[in-house]
């Protein structure tokens, strides 16, 4: 279990998950009925810390289900069965419900989510062992001001945050031209993350 978690007694995952789905504490804030989306299972190994649900999310409950999912399946080497297997990994984004969208962008997860479940379910989830931080939001709340002054340069410096920690861009296609002019990232990034990602 981090460190940062050590006051906190150990919670039962059935009732933060119970609570987490009941949760409306941002319904004056969402477009739509607070629908909140998460998998965990307690011998989960690895916990991926997203953004917020998209709308397609939103309408399946299963996180990931979009082409964003795909991406980030194809970087961590994992197929849809392995990616969902609760035994293993836990998704718990920062924002656990759908926060809508501005011009077609989606608007940032709900400011008050985070510090509300995060902290429960990491203390819930005394197994693992990795936490991947994917995008800036993920990587503002846990990192805090251990972050570098870009992105970019947080997750160029990914090995500064292991092995506890390890920082990712946002697989969203607005990021296809970053990517492009980061090539550094397919070559050096993506295979030190299945090798982690492999061994647990």
């Amino acid at each position: 279990m981090a460190p940062h978690l050590s006051r906190l007694s150990l919670l039962s995952l059935a009732v933060v998950s119970r609570e987490a789905r009941a949760c409306d504490a941002c319904a004056s804030e969402l477009p739509f009925k607070p629908k909140p989306v998460f998998r965990v299972g307690r011998s989960a190994r690895l916990l991926i810390v997203g953004q917020a649900p998209g709308r397609l999310v939103h309408e399946t409950a299963i996180p990931w289900n979009d082409p964003s999912g795909e991406v980030l399946r194809a970087w961590l080497g994992l197929d849809r069965d392995a990616f969902y297997d609760t035994s293993r990994i836990a998704i718990v984004p920062t924002g656990l419900c759908y926060p809508g969208t501005v011009d077609g962008a989606d608007l940032p997860p709900c400011a008050e989510c985070a510090p509300l479940w995060q902290p429960r379910f990491r203390a819930a989830l005394p197994n693992i062992r990795l936490t991947l931080l994917v995008g800036s939001y993920a990587q503002a709340f846990y990192l805090k001001d251990r972050r570098k002054d870009t992105l970019g340069d947080t997750v160029r410096a990914y090995r500064e945050y292991l092995p506890e920690f390890f920082p990712l861009p946002h697989p969203s296609w607005r990021n296809l031209l970053w990517l492009k002019r980061n090539p550094w990232f397919t070559k050096t990034v993506i295979p030190a993350l299945r090798r982690r990602v492999k061994a647990l």
